[in-house]
């Protein structure tokens, strides 16, 4: 389902320096599910596109879902102005996600040693992938990183799978990066659901490689038009596709999740 709506804001706040917490209500998150995405309209007429913010949580009816997102610019600043019960019109449910059938297989027999790496604002949408792990019965290990001891959503994953931190600084938890507390906590990783800045993203592509592993990534690019008409978010993959018979992909049709070994990044 795709189609742009009107949703009300249950609920906004902000939960660390400069990153908001929305939760709206809207028929969409009926159809939505771990990794997709929703075009956020800004309400300011100099503002024509919606900006592009993941999901971070369905709420347990299907009646609402949460965003949480980092004020980047003018567009996700007239965002945050938003109050309880105010309307906001949103474009989704875009993007790919996190299919399970096709990551696990059928019977979800591959969910093995399944780590979620998520990295500053790539942090959110783990959150509503580890709630249906979860709701699979599918045991994970959640790895989040962050600058510093600015925690975010951190007790919200704690919930669903065993998580470990790691901070830039070294102020909370293992000082480094995700893949930093791999190693040092000595994690066994089967399958990597990730999502974060991209040289993280590139980090995890090559120890998927060298560790012979399977690794689905989430690209964070800019969009425009958020279905794939403007071809302003394409990223280049080992394979050319059927239809243009190039080596490109649209992220925000194609992906925003791709394995990591069919994408260059």
């Amino acid at each position: 389902m795709k189609k742009k709506v009107t949703a009300t804001v249950i609920s906004q706040k902000e939960i660390s320096p400069g990153i908001y917490d929305l939760w709206l209500k809207t028929e969409l998150a009926a159809y939505a599910h771990c990794g997709q995405f929703v075009g956020v309209y800004t309400g300011n007429d100099s503002r024509l596109l919606p900006r592009p913010i993941s999901i971070c949580e369905i709420s347990d009816d299907w009646s609402a879902m949460r965003l949480v997102y980092r004020i980047a610019g003018k567009g996700t600043a007239d965002i945050s102005h938003l109050k309880e019960g105010d309307s906001v019109k949103i474009l989704g449910v875009l993007g790919n996600g996190y299919e399970f059938i096709k990551i696990f297989g059928e019977d979800l027999s591959g969910a093995k040693d399944v780590v979620l790496m998520g990295g500053g604002i790539g942090i959110p949408p783990m959150l509503q992938t580890s709630k249906e792990l979860s709701a699979h019965g599918i045991q994970h290990t959640v790895i989040c990183g962050y600058r510093n001891a600015d925690l975010f959503l951190n007790q919200d994953l704690a919930k669903y799978g065993t998580l470990h931190i790691a901070t830039e600084d070294g102020s909370w938890g293992v000082k480094g990066n995700v893949l930093d507390v791999v190693a040092q906590k000595g994690i066994k990783t089967g399958v990597i659901l990730a999502c974060g800045p991209m040289p993280m993203l590139r980090a995890i592509k090559k120890y998927a490689e060298s560790s012979k592993i399977t690794a689905y990534i989430s690209l964070e690019e800019r969009m425009a038009c958020g279905v794939g008409a403007c071809l302003g978010c394409v990223c280049k993959t080992a394979n050319k596709d059927e239809h243009s018979n190039v080596n490109n992909a649209r992220i925000c049709t194609d992906g925003p999740v791709f394995k990591s070994s069919e994408v260059m990044i």
